[in-house]
């Protein structure tokens, strides 16, 4: 039983002319079925020859078109359904057509039509209730709250109709937005982790490629600086390789949905003496003051500024090497203040150094970072020379 009614569903939702063709069936079959209980004693309504039984399939045929013009389909029913009682027969019998053509009207034509309608069908009851003489009343107002009711279902119809119009435009909304939603984390985690590889690539490209610069131009006169030079490639290219694996590993999700390392193997700033060492390994003497009392702080905050005062580095030994490079790390209350500034030469436009050139990604990933907690970087020239970064975090800042 219920595969059968799944299909008599799916062939009514595919098709819905299948569905009122046997409507108008079913309408005419209950119809007939109807006239076979009446009694004599039921009026002055004559018996239903063949002429009434014609009739009244007639009055249920229209509703085979009842979705496409259901107010003509309701026209031609109650012009039968007239007919039929002016001819003397019983009208009740010939009556489910343009009920239900009705019903139609009123789930899906505006309520002007709907009470014209309805006004000109109850006339109908109230013309069959003038030639009945018995319970003329009673039967006309039981016929008209049927009517009513009828009424009353289709106004149902469209309301449901047009709330499952709405929540079918909501749920396309709410999937359209998730997909948004889900391409906008893609696009975010992308920018992150091109981040976190341009710091970590382009730091220690610099310094590699510095170095291999200084040891190819004293390897024939000073092999003693050019062993050197090849010695801080070899330790920077090894810290490269550990920051890919550290980078790699945090990337790398486990079936649990946690990373691979803990949080606290990102470099913090328990690590900008060992910056400023390589940095001025590579030709830049940089000298880190710290003042105010210095506290562990997020994680998160202690890898933004450690990597921003790596980016700032990094652009004066590219743009501004020879020179010399001061790092102040401010410890405030509230605020971590870092303030990175170098003496090259004034008002210089950026150079690119051994071959490597500037595109920006440096300074939009700075700023994108601090504003991921809640500060700011500010860059610009120093009216006495060379460059300036200053970045301000407020401490009490988190992770997202």
């Amino acid at each position: 039983m219920r595969t059968g009614a799944s299909l008599i569903r799916r062939l009514t939702t595919t098709n819905p002319l299948v569905g009122d063709v046997a409507l108008a069936a079913a309408a005419s079959v209950v119809s007939l079925l109807l006239t076979h209980e009446r009694t004599p004693e039921n009026g002055l309504w004559a018996p239903t020859d063949t002429t009434g039984q014609i009739l009244i399939v007639l009055s249920s045929a229209p509703l085979v078109a009842r979705r496409r013009a259901p107010v003509v389909t309701w026209a031609l029913a109650c012009a039968v359904w007239t007919v039929e009682m002016a001819s003397g027969y019983w009208p009740v019998a010939a009556s489910f057509g343009p009920l239900l053509c009705l019903y139609t009207v009123a789930a899906a034509r505006p309520p002007r039509t709907i009470a014209v309608c309805t006004v000109l069908t109850c006339a109908g009851w109230g013309y069959s209730a003038v030639v009945d003489e018995i319970n003329a009343v009673p039967a006309l107002v039981g016929k008209v709250v049927v009517t009513a009711v009828l009424c009353a279902l289709g106004l149902t119809h469209r309301e449901l109709a047009r709330r499952n119009e709405r929540l079918a435009t909501l749920t396309e909304q709410l999937r359209r937005e998730q997909e948004e939603r889900a391409r906008r984390a893609v696009a975010e985690e992308r920018v992150r982790i091109a981040r976190e590889l341009h710091d970590v690539v382009a730091h220690h490209m610099s310094v590699i490629s510095v170095q291999a610069g200084l040891a190819g131009y004293v390897f024939g006169s000073d092999p003693g600086t050019a062993r050197q030079a090849l010695g801080t490639i070899a330790t920077t290219s090894q810290e490269a390789l550990e920051e890919m694996r550290r980078l790699l590993s945090v990337l790398r999700v486990d079936q649990r949905g946690e990373g691979g390392v803990p949080y606290d193997a990102v470099p913090g700033m328990a690590r900008i003496g060992e910056l400023a060492e390589r940095v001025g390994a590579a030709g830049v003497q940089v000298e880190v003051r710290t003042s105010g009392e210095p506290r562990a702080l997020a994680p998160g905050v202690e890898l933004c500024a450690y990597r921003v005062i790596q980016e700032a580095l990094t652009n004066v030994l590219k743009h501004a090497a020879p020179a010399r490079a001061v790092v102040r790390v401010q410890y405030h209350p509230h605020q971590l203040v870092v303030v990175v500034t170098d003496d090259g030469a004034p008002a210089m436009p950026p150079r690119a150094a051994d071959g490597l050139s500037s595109s920006g990604h440096g300074l939009i990933g700075m700023r994108e970072r601090a504003r991921l907690y809640g500060g700011t970087v500010t860059v610009g020239p120093r009216p006495e020379g060379g460059f300036e970064v200053r970045l301000t975090l407020p401490t009490s800042a988190r992770a997202d």
